[in-house]
């Protein structure tokens, strides 16, 4: 589990290896991915969009930019939360993923949030420590 707290709003997102959605001999491997997003402040907020920078383990990055999650712009009033699950296939054992989503407060303030970096390591990769 990874977390991050952005101006009262935390994120954790818990990754997880999908052996059945992967094929290591053809080199694609896939994870899923549980975001929840937990409004700790006193302002009502709505997420407007979300950009995820994604490294595989060759050091190629994609970028990826969208409105909402999962066709969502969740509003969170304080106390609230909104959960979900979405994926990434890698050519890769493994990589990290990050970002931010793009938050508007109810005065229309807006301001990013940060997704915490977090690591998809599936049972195919191994790990050397020197």
């Amino acid at each position: 589990m990874y977390r991050a707290v952005t101006r009262q709003i935390q994120v954790t997102v818990t990754p997880s290896f999908m052996e059945e959605e992967s094929s290591p001999e053809k080199g694609r491997y896939f994870w899923a991915y549980t975001v929840e997003i937990v409004n700790l402040g006193s302002e009502t907020v709505r997420l407007r969009s979300r950009y995820w920078h994604i490294r595989d383990g060759l050091g190629r990055v994609q970028e990826v930019r969208g409105d909402g999650v999962v066709g969502k712009q969740p509003r969170l009033r304080p106390g609230e939360r909104f959960e979900y699950t979405s994926g990434c296939p890698l050519e890769t054992p493994q990589g990290i993923m990050e970002g931010h989503y793009h938050m508007e407060a109810s005065d229309g303030t807006s301001f990013e949030v940060e997704i915490p970096a977090f690591s998809l390591d599936s049972p195919h990769f191994r790990r050397v420590v020197h």
